[in-house]
């Protein structure tokens, strides 16, 4: 039996001016499945992240999440929803240690205003106690427990990489979208990543969306794979039909 899809992307285009960036996209990311849009900088695999995210409206199409139509939401209402995602440039607070970097994505959640925050009311304490043995948590998962006292920034690039990821993660998201996880990390710090994204991926029955310029990463993780270039879908497939493509090669 097929698996039931989860993200629906109809026709998408995005229009930034006169530059269509993205041209008449449509896939599907269905539960639990990985999939990787690959192509040249300019393909427009970014901006189809950012479409789902909601952080670009699109000029035209739709986006849908388990039959409900997203692609007017807010970006947050989207995070609430169990979409999170990851940048191709780390963003993390400067100064905080990775603790508190994973503990801002529950900031939202708070059950109090700042005036309680200030006094230190016992059910502000508890709630942060609660979060950050949830943080605690998800730094597990990506194998940061040791370092969470530790500055973010301080840290290797591959370990950054793994901070932005648990705190994506604390939104306890059923989908993650990971734009470029690859970028900038040694082949040792890809081969730690990959496996990784499979234990996730295992471990939290997540439906993944990932772009990357690697092609090792892309064909030892995906099951389908979309190939864009200068915003127009060109080819789809398994990871074994895209590399005998000769439209892709």
């Amino acid at each position: 039996m097929e698996k039931q899809v989860v993200i629906d992307m109809q026709h998408l285009t995005k229009m930034f001016g006169g530059l269509c960036a993205v041209n008449d996209f449509s896939g599907c990311l269905r539960e639990n499945q990985i999939i990787g849009i690959i192509g040249p900088n300019g393909a427009g695999k970014t901006t189809i992240l950012n479409l789902v995210s909601g952080i670009y409206p699109a000029t035209s199409g739709q986006v849908m999440y388990r039959g409900q139509d997203i692609s007017k939401l807010e970006t947050f209402k989207i995070n609430h929803l169990g979409i999170a995602r990851t940048f191709q440039n780390i963003r993390l607070f400067q100064d905080l240690t990775v603790l508190d970097t994973v503990m801002t994505a529950y900031s939202w959640r708070a059950p109090y205003n700042v005036l309680e925050t200030l006094v230190s009311l016992p059910r502000v304490r508890k709630f942060e106690q609660e979060i950050r043995e949830k943080s605690m948590h998800w730094l597990g998962q990506v194998g940061l427990t040791e370092q969470a006292g530790k500055v973010a920034q301080s840290l290797p690039y591959g370990m950054q990489r793994r901070v932005e990821i648990a705190r994506a993660l604390a939104s306890e998201p059923r989908v993650l979208l990971l734009d470029e996880p690859g970028a900038g990390l040694n082949q040792s710090e890809v081969h730690d990543l990959v496996e990784l994204i499979h234990k996730l991926h295992g471990d939290l029955s997540l439906a993944i969306m990932l772009i990357d310029h690697r092609m090792d990463v892309i064909m030892r993780l995906c099951e389908w794979i979309y190939v864009q270039d200068f915003g127009k879908s060109i080819a789809q497939g398994t990871p074994e039909t895209i590399q005998k493509d000769p439209v892709v090669i």
